[in-house]
């Protein structure tokens, strides 16, 4: 039977719903394991199912590609809705934002009227330490991935290759010196609205660095593999937008959490 419509109908998939259900049980044991319910290792069974799930799903939407079924219509829609993505994340994030802008602009009486809150003002992360070499090593990685770009349009592969494993080598250095920052903090989640803040926006920064390496791995694999080209490589171009996006809300994070908090005291 022919289609009247120029999109690609897909195959019936397990993986959406598997995704969902595998994604709320992490997220729930994740919650009882903070209140001492569930062990560690319930979480890493989810998360075990979670990348098995998603590779499987990413195997099928690769090999639609591969049989040509992405044409002109579908690879727009990838484009508009990664655009869409992108734009939840950055209300997700200004949520958190606006959550620390109100205390540190307009500190209760609770947190001593003052921001960083009393008790809290010797406390705070140096910026011009391990967050001053992050965000070098972020912004070096948003070069590296943008000369990887335009290595694949001039065709050279030798330059795509090395400029994708460097930027995935720099995404996780900054994990791991992130990690550091986290062991050597001298405050908690609990630390006032200070902690929380500070948690919430670095941690689910974090998270999303965590995303964007696995995208840019994913990639640098199919350029290996020679999936990608000059002329069709939605995938990567995606993996770039997604990976410029989390730069830019280190910098916010980098500018307003850590450099301005230290100022302000």
């Amino acid at each position: 039977m022919i289609n009247k419509f120029p999109f690609h109908n897909v195959e019936k998939s397990p993986w959406p719903i598997f995704v969902s259900f595998i994604l709320f049980g992490f997220l729930l044991n994740t919650v009882f394991f903070f209140h001492n319910l569930v062990s560690s290792s319930i979480i890493f069974i989810f998360l075990f199912l979670l990348i098995i799930s998603l590779y499987f799903w990413w195997k099928d939407v690769i090999n639609e590609s591969n049989l040509g079924f992405h044409n002109y219509f579908i690879i727009n829609n990838f484009y508009v809705g990664m655009l869409i993505m992108i734009s939840s994340e950055i209300f997700f994030f200004l949520s958190f934002f606006w959550a620390f802008f109100h205390n540190c602009w307009f500190p209760g009486v609770d947190l001593g009227s003052i921001w960083p809150p009393a008790g809290l003002e010797f406390l705070v992360v140096d910026s011009f330490s391990v967050p001053f070499l992050n965000t070098i090593i972020l912004l070096s990685s948003g070069i590296s991935v943008t000369w990887a770009h335009y290595s694949l349009i001039a065709g050279n592969s030798n330059n795509l290759l090395i400029s994708l494993v460097l930027t995935v080598l720099l995404g996780l250095l900054f994990l791991s010196l992130q990690i550091f920052e986290y062991s050597s903090c001298q405050f908690s989640f609990n630390s006032l609205v200070f902690g929380s803040c500070f948690y919430m926006l670095t941690g689910f920064h974090g998270a999303h660095v965590i995303v964007g390496t696995i995208f840019l791995f994913i990639c640098l694999l199919r350029a290996i593999l020679f999936h990608l080209n000059s002329n069709h490589h939605v995938g990567f171009e995606l993996a770039i937008w997604y990976w410029h996006f989390v730069d830019v809300v280190w910098l916010f994070l980098f500018i307003f959490v850590y450099w301005y908090s230290n100022i302000s005291i």
